[in-house]
């Protein structure tokens, strides 16, 4: 038994404390080369986020030396050396500071002000990010500590991920989105607490030469400090947890009741929005008018999957003409027949005319809209195209759009098309 504890022992590992005290000292002081690097980390992280490249972000996590300062805090109030901790205070507001500043500046000169994904990510801190940042600083501090550091800083700087929000901190500020720099400024300081404390922890289960204050009163006041600080960072993170938990089982709740229940024949859902705030399912759908029986069918059937608060918003597209309108139409065609010369040119003119009133262009174009609405115009019609000097007609479906559209999305708008319209083929032709 003793052989398998000794597996985890770590005084055979220990580094010395003079070697571990000034690797410390040194990464704490941001003046000269540290410097530079951090602000040139802040761009290239600012750059990462307004692109939406995690690749850059994760780059600009490996060469920013943030976690220098809160080490040495933490391991400042491991070891009682109120100096060091001075000094590393210092220069983690310094770094704060100059991150807020450097980003700010940088997101009010850029072109592109979308908040894309790697934006929203930083927003809301919760519960998991304080675990993250407290076993990525148990694993830091450790390898510090230790004779045998290996690779496990980098990978630290990439799991606490301190750059990042501070940056979407600056983001928020630019473009004066004070929720996301609240949120993100919080997540920075979630990742810096917990990081200090697993340095804390360490330090003490290493059981690094401790300095005692002459005053024990002072001893006491400074260790419920520092846990008053750590309480009044997790308590908003446990809540933020909570709130994705919920929302998580919301989401999944309400896609298994749309996959289940939310299916009307002779119908397309074009669109669904699921808001866990607002307590709200909306689904758009193109196709024959659905009953309010069916509608309120499928409201009480939602009480099955969710809460009773929960509300449904059917928004009906396109509804079918009436046979009634169909049927005066083909009244017509018959009234044509006669000719059987001039009648097939008419008969297919007829026919088109009918389609493109099934499909009148105006509905089409908004419920396209609905699914993309970066297109910005939509036109459709049935053209003869000669193939090898023989004449073909074909559905040509015609759109401008803002940005390119995806092949995925490409893919999906086809077949849809083909099943609006009611044709075989269609060829779809966008202008960007």
């Amino acid at each position: 038994m003793n052989n398998f504890f000794d597996y985890f022992r770590l005084k055979g590992e220990k580094e010395e404390f003079k070697i571990v005290f000034d690797y410390i000292d040194k990464s704490v002081v941001f003046k000269g080369t540290n410097l530079w690097v951090l602000v040139f980390a802040i761009f290239i992280a600012s750059l990462g986020l307004n692109v939406n490249s995690p690749a850059v972000i994760i780059g600009a996590m490996l060469i920013s030396p943030l976690m220098g300062p809160i080490m040495g805090l933490g391991f400042g109030m491991a070891i009682n050396d109120l100096s060091l901790l001075r000094k590393a205070l210092f220069n983690y507001v310094f770094a704060a500071v100059t991150g807020l500043v450097a980003s700010t500046f940088y997101f009010l000169i850029s072109p592109l002000n979308e908040a894309h994904s790697e934006i929203l990510a930083r927003t809301s801190p919760n519960v998991y990010d304080v675990l993250i940042a407290l076993f990525g600083g148990l694993a830091g501090m450790l390898a510090i500590s230790s004779r045998h550091k290996g690779n496990v800083i980098p990978g630290v700087a990439i799991a606490t991920a301190l750059m990042p929000p501070l940056c979407t901190a600056g983001y928020g500020l630019a473009t004066w989105h004070l929720s996301y720099f609240f949120g993100a400024f919080y997540l920075f300081l979630i990742n810096s607490v917990f990081i200090a404390l697993a340095s804390l922890m360490i330090g003490r289960i290493l059981k690094f030469p401790f300095k005692h204050l002459p005053d024990v009163r002072d001893e006491k006041r400074a260790s419920r400090i520092v846990w008053g600080i750590v309480l009044i960072t997790v308590l908003p993170s446990v809540y933020f947890g909570y709130e994705i938990v919920q929302q998580n089982k919301f989401q999944k709740q309400a896609e298994v009741f749309i996959e289940s229940e939310a299916v009307f024949p002779n119908n397309y859902l074009l669109k669904k929005t699921v808001d866990f705030k607002k307590k709200q399912i909306v689904l758009t759908y193109g196709g024959q008018y659905i009953e309010k029986k069916q509608i309120d069918m499928l409201q009480a059937k939602l009480t099955r999957y969710l809460p009773d608060n929960v509300t449904l918003q059917i928004r009906q597209g396109f509804a079918y003409l009436s046979e009634n309108k169909n049927t005066e139409q083909d009244n017509r065609f018959s009234s044509l027949i006669e000719d059987k010369d001039k009648q097939i040119a008419k008969m297919q003119f007829l026919l088109d005319s009918i389609s493109a009133e099934k499909s009148p262009v105006t509905q089409l174009f908004n419920e396209v809209k609905a699914q993309y609405p970066y297109v910005e115009s939509f036109g459709i019609a049935k053209m003869p195209i000669a193939l090898d000097g023989t004449p073909k007609n074909e559905w040509i479906a015609m759109l401008r759009t803002k940005k390119k559209m995806r092949k995925e999305d490409q893919n999906r708008l086809e077949s849809w098309l083909k099943v609006r319209v009611n044709v075989g083929e269609i060829k779809i032709y966008i202008e960007e």
